[in-house]
């Protein structure tokens, strides 16, 4: 068997309620590294911040498929398969792109879980009440107020830091996508989250929890895990201390680098690139 060739280069997906910029400090830290970094946004979503919130339309419009089809356009273009990282929705993301082929190894941060995981704690309802208490928010872009981010996001940050950092990466989330993902549990079929928890050829997938996320608690990212049969590699870090914003909490790095150094640990066998969305 010809060995396996390292991933040169590494993906990492965002998720709601933040854009790309969220990777800013990551991006930077792979490519001192010699890796070559890319930080693909959402259909709609290649505007900065400031924009997305003065017209939020992209965000109300867009649908989970289209950010699969999206993103697995941008991976399968590539030489060699990638090193996936998500983190919340981006980590449901990585999930339905590993399944479908795309990657060679992935890590979910914090992340949102994929269909068929009913773990509901309490400090998630909270944290993502502002979009269903409202029906009509199915069809809007939904905002977190400062106070609202504080609690979901960065509860773990002093309030000033918490402040600056909703001012340069909070967005408003798809409130179709949120309202969607709840309510596939309750109907027929696979949904739009569905992956094959019995796929034997997905590529090896680290889940990481902070202990102190509020929106998407360890017990989350437990369950998801506990999903997946067969031989496919699967496993779960958890940090303590870390909010939901892991990727800008003080000591990422050092997260950064053993879950990228992980990643690279677990690339196995050669894959079969994947080179169009399915």
């Amino acid at each position: 068997m010809t060995a396996p060739s390292a991933p040169d280069t590494v993906v990492l997906i965002h998720g709601f309620w933040v854009t790309p910029r969220s990777w800013e400090g990551w991006k930077a830290h792979y490519e001192a590294r010699g890796l070559r970094v890319l930080t693909p946004a959402y259909p709609g979503f290649e505007v900065e911040v400031e924009a997305l919130n003065a017209d939020p339309t992209p965000i109300a419009q867009v649908t989970l498929p289209q950010i699969v089809e999206h993103l697995a356009g941008v991976i399968g273009a590539l030489d060699r398969p990638p090193v996936l990282i998500g983190h919340s929705a981006g980590g449901t993301i990585t999930q339905l792109l590993l399944d479908r082929g795309f990657g060679a190894v992935g890590v979910a941060l914090n992340s949102a879980p994929t269909e068929g995981v009913r773990v509901l704690p309490l400090s998630q309802l909270r944290s993502t009440w502002t979009a269903f208490k409202n029906p009509a928010n199915r069809h809007r872009a939904v905002p977190l107020t400062e106070e609202q981010w504080h609690y979901a996001f960065t509860n773990t940050f002093d309030a000033e830091e918490s402040r600056r950092l909703h001012q340069r990466y909070a967005i408003p989330a798809p409130g179709s996508i949120l309202w969607s993902s709840v309510l596939a549990n309750f109907m027929p079929g696979p949904q739009d989250a569905h992956v094959d928890y019995h796929n034997a050829a997905r590529p090896p997938l680290l889940f990481v929890s902070g202990s102190e996320d509020h929106i998407m608690p360890p017990s989350v990212q437990r369950s998801n895990a506990a999903h997946y049969r067969g031989d496919t590699v699967t496993e779960h870090r958890e940090y303590p201390g870390y909010a939901h914003l892991l990727p800008a909490q003080p000591g990422w790095e050092r997260i950064a680098d053993e879950v990228l150094d992980w990643a690279l640990a677990h690339v196995s066998g050669d894959r079969p690139m994947a080179t169009g969305a399915q």
